[in-house]
């Protein structure tokens, strides 16, 4: 891991003189995650696609006064966040997003994808976030309580929370 924190650290460093080349690097290496983040807590991919462009613009916005070089990754997953949460504040007023009635089978992985974040959708915000990181992402448990802000322990306790939550919407509490 500690050769990403460096190319990221350069990548950053260039971007601040203005390296045109640098800037399309970031991007291209983040873009599917953040996407992928934003899907996750969008469920159109029109608005996902809108706020992940929108999070790379609030970070090139700010990164200027952004200090921690190595965790450029991290950062943007917070601003990922808040864009989300801003996107869900304003939308709140809207029905959700007509989503395919799920059929009676699982047919596939699109529906499965479906149905999870139908799953993660019925978690409380703070145990969803956490879940999305760790179940979706596969991110480590220390780098969630990092980019959260919060401790280790807070992480082991939110994940096993929403293990017994999630296992009680599948049903699966025999």
């Amino acid at each position: 891991m500690g050769m990403d924190v460096d190319a990221d650290f350069l990548l950053v460093q260039k971007m601040r003189m203005g390296d045109e080349r640098a800037f399309e690097s970031f991007v291209t290496k983040y873009y599917p995650a953040i996407l992928k983040y934003c899907q996750i807590h969008i469920r159109d991919t029109g608005y996902a696609e809108d706020m992940t462009q929108e999070t790379f613009a609030r970070f090139f916005r700010t990164f200027k006064q952004y200090r921690h070089y190595g965790k450029a990754a991290n950062y943007l997953y917070v601003i990922a966040a808040n864009v989300c949460k801003d996107y869900h504040r304003e939308k709140r007023e809207l029905p959700m997003e007509d989503l395919p009635e799920p059929p009676d089978e699982i047919a596939g992985s699109m529906d499965e994808k479906i149905v999870v974040a139908e799953a993660l959708d019925s978690l409380p915000d703070d145990l969803k976030e956490v879940a999305v990181m760790f179940f979706i992402q596969g991110r480590r448990q220390k780098d969630i309580a990092k980019i959260l802000g919060i401790g280790i322990s807070l992480v082991k306790y939110r994940i096993r929370r929403a293990k017994e939550l999630l296992s009680v919407y599948f049903g699966e509490d025999d």
